[in-house]
């Protein structure tokens, strides 16, 4: 496992609830990476650890290859990826994201 592919496990694995993301929870940078904070606040989560991707392009180039997904954001709950913005828009309004949040 490369260095970058270990700092990214190491953050999945130690925080609960953890989004890769363009920008910060305060100042997206994109408009998927707003939607998903917005869909995070509206299921109640305070306790979230962010991940700036543009901040280090082997960690935005890293995260996509950590888990074979092509897009960011990605959030990962309890070391799981969970999916991108549109994933979790889905999950959400099928009542499906709330109780995993909450576990």
């Amino acid at each position: 496992m490369s260095d970058v592919q270990q700092r990214i496990d190491d953050l999945v694995k130690n925080n609960k609830i953890v989004l890769f993301m363009k920008g910060t929870a305060q100042f997206p940078q994109c408009g998927f990476s707003g939607r998903a904070v917005q869909i995070l606040k509206a299921c109640g989560v305070t306790e979230l650890k962010t991940v700036n991707v543009l901040e280090d392009g082997e960690v935005r180039q890293g995260i996509k290859d950590y888990a074979n997904w092509p897009t960011i954001p990605q959030l990962y709950v309890n070391g799981e990826f969970v999916g991108g913005s549109d994933i979790l828009m889905e999950m959400y309004e099928a009542g499906e994201l709330q109780p995993l949040l909450a576990a």
